[in-house]
């Protein structure tokens, strides 16, 4: 697994989720608990599989991000 992005945006986390989700990348989440007790402090970690880092990289940037 690589990063992806690392962002203590929730919001944003969430349409990136949903733009890898419709693109069919596998993605997970890093570090929800302790970002969730530290907000502002730890930032959520949004992981790729590293074959599909470019692809994923290119689904977020036609979609705006």
């Amino acid at each position: 697994m690589v990063e992806l992005e690392r962002t203590m945006d929730p919001i944003r986390l969430s349409v990136m989720r949903s733009v890898l989700t419709d693109a069919d990348i596998e993605h997970y989440v890093f570090d929800t608990g302790a970002g969730a007790i530290l907000q502002g402090v730890i930032p959520y970690r949004l992981m790729v599989r590293e074959g599909d880092l470019e692809l994923a990289r290119r689904a977020l940037s036609e979609a705006g991000l």
